[in-house]
């Protein structure tokens, strides 16, 4: 057992096969498919790093959440900060969703992906006035608010443009989850998100006495990795307490917003969430209460359809530590820095031997790493590994720190994959960028 892992916690002594994937996920003679497209196949057609996505999972995903919540006036809004790319929004719009943004860029992708105004709901606790302003001309379903002086600034960018905003307010239920990292809290009390349940009255009535803006909806939104309904039956029961608020000072509430999170088995063991606990708790709360229901999975979705895939580069020993070097890094995958998070490696060509080593990768810090104190495939250098369950903030997450180019995204059908997303060159990493030949003075 290499240096470091006898405090590592019991996942990382696991076999890598040991790891949840998902269906699409199958070895055929060894070597490791995507549906029916060998991993392989797709890394020497467009290089690694890379991105590559499993359709099938997502309609899969897609079709489990909709029949759970079938019979029930509902919308499904995927969350696009999750995975943002095009092909992948295009394919969500076809089963029938609708986008939930956080940004003027997400609004931009949502409309070219084939999105009227109507399909998309705006989050978000830090908008723009040009971010709203472009809402209101592409005539969102709802804006959700989540302070007074949103509000305030909602009305006056619609007074400007002759219309009345349709909004949401966001209530922060305050509601502790037992999340996997505090970053993936935002129902707790004293986040940034979201209108203090004590202040939803205020708010309330404040928005009676405004011209441009027409409360429809009432939200919230608990977390991520929400494995069981438990936070939700201590929050519905808060939102409803909101939504009885609204509806008293006057207005005319239709939508009801009970936000997303469920959760994916990244490590060995994990039970994927209880669907259908979860709906049932949502039906049974919100019955009788007049609304639509709207929900906004992201990670739900796509997280397991995607894996990333990268070449082994180097293997080296320091102090008796091993390390396997690879082209992938913290630039193209960042959870596991920034969260602590794990994620499944495994070998694309099926080797026997494992070592205990860290996966690192080329930048230059040492929070760089894919995965410490691992037991992972004994791959030799140019051998590829699957960095698995990363559909979901992976890409979208990516950057160009070391001034290196984001990877490519490839999207597989059955037995057809497709290059959904160019590998950037470095070419395009300067391309906005200008020398000052002529100075302004102030």
């Amino acid at each position: 057992m290499g240096a470091g892992v006898l405090n590592a916690p019991p996942a990382a002594v696991a076999p890598p096969e040991a790891w949840p994937r998902p269906a699409a996920l199958a070895r055929r003679s060894g070597a490791l498919c995507c549906e029916g497209v060998p991993l392989s196949a797709i890394a020497e057609a467009v290089g690694t790093p890379a991105y590559v996505y499993s359709l099938g999972t997502i309609r899969e995903r897609y079709a489990t959440l909709a029949n759970a919540f079938a019979g029930v006036p509902h919308h499904i809004h995927f969350a696009v900060k999750a995975n943002s790319n095009l092909s992948v929004l295009r394919a969500l719009r076809a089963l029938g969703a609708g986008m939930d943004i956080v940004s003027g860029g997400e609004l931009h992708r949502a409309l070219e992906a084939g999105c009227d105004g109507g399909d998309i709901v705006f989050s978000g606790v830090g908008k723009t006035v040009a971010e709203i302003e472009a809402a209101l001309r592409a005539g969102v379903r709802l804006l959700n608010v989540e302070s007074e002086a949103e509000l305030e600034v909602v009305d006056a960018v619609a007074g400007r443009l002759g219309v009345v905003a349709p909004v949401a307010f966001r209530v922060n239920p305050e509601v502790m989850v037992d999340t996997p990292h505090a970053y993936i809290r935002t129902g707790e009390k004293g986040q940034k998100f979201g209108i203090p349940r004590d202040d939803i009255g205020r708010v309330a009535q404040a928005a009676s006495r405004l011209r441009h803006v027409a409360v429809r909806g009432v939200g919230m939104h608990l977390g991520s990795q929400i494995a069981n309904a438990d936070p939700m039956r201590e929050a519905l029961p808060r939102l409803l307490e909101a939504l009885a608020t609204v509806r008293g000072a006057g207005h005319r509430v239709e939508w009801l917003d009970v936000g997303g999170g469920l959760s994916v088995p990244y490590l060995p063991g994990e039970a994927p969430a209880d669907v259908s606990a979860y709906a049932a708790t949502v039906r049974a709360a919100v019955a009788g209460a007049g609304v639509t229901l709207l929900l906004e999975p992201g990670r739900f979705l796509v997280a397991e359809s995607g894996v990333l895939l990268t070449t082994v580069l180097y293997r080296k020993q320091a102090n008796g530590k091993a390390f396997v070097v690879t082209d992938a890094g913290m630039g193209d995958l960042l959870r596991p820095s920034l969260y602590q998070a794990d994620h499944g490696i495994v070998a694309v060509e099926a080797v026997d031997d494992t070592v205990t080593a860290d996966v690192v990768g080329p930048i230059c810090e040492s929070g760089d790493f894919l995965a410490r104190g691992r037991v992972v495939p004994d791959v030799s250098p140019g051998g590829l590994l699957a960095v698995l369950t990363a559909g979901a903030y992976g890409y979208t997450m990516a950057s160009h720190y070391n001034t290196r180019p984001r990877p490519a995204e490839v999207l597989v059908d059955g037995d057809r994959h497709a290059l959904v997303a160019e590998r950037e060159r470095p070419e395009d990493l300067l391309r906005l960028e200008r020398h000052p030949l002529t100075w302004r003075s102030a």
